[in-house]
């Protein structure tokens, strides 16, 4: 005998909720999954907190920090979108890729950790001969905080 098929109830990335044949009230599926879709798409995160924020609205998204508490207790390094007036979470997946509207840099999932570049030290020292070379890397530099590989300052 055959083991009967069975479904997942949720997508395998982001959890999107899955509709059944004859399930009941398929609007509220259909809409949360249409909400975390809204969110996800383009995603960009006002920054990162621990706390929920005393007025968010509707649409705007932020990165919950390690020690969550109120409406995100629980939810540690998920992605928090403010949704119709409530919140919805997101556990973000490997190869993720969003930008942090608050530093101007490109945050990266890799390993269940994001990853955020640090700025390396401007070269300093050196002879006059060392001057040209100084340069270059100060314009790297600041073409990679334009690229948004690093924060700006």
């Amino acid at each position: 005998m055959s083991d009967p098929i069975s479904f997942d109830s949720t997508s395998p990335r982001f959890g999107l909720p899955l509709l059944f044949a004859g399930q009941a009230q398929k609007e509220v599926f259909v809409n949360e999954a249409l909400s975390l879709i809204d969110g996800l798409v383009h995603c960009a995160i006002e920054g990162s907190l621990d706390t929920p924020p005393a007025t968010p609205a509707d649409g705007m998204a932020w990165l919950v920090g390690a020690a969550p508490s109120g409406d995100w207790t629980d939810h540690a390094g998920h992605i928090a979108f403010r949704q119709n007036g409530q919140w919805l979470f997101t556990a973000p997946s490997d190869g993720m890729r969003i930008p942090d509207k608050s530093t101007g840099q490109d945050l990266r999932m890799t390993g269940g950790v994001w990853n955020t570049p640090v700025t390396p030290g401007l070269p300093s020292g050196g002879t006059v001969v060392d001057v040209e070379a100084r340069q270059a890397f100060s314009d790297l530099i600041a073409a990679l905080r334009d690229a948004g590989i690093f924060p700006q300052q």
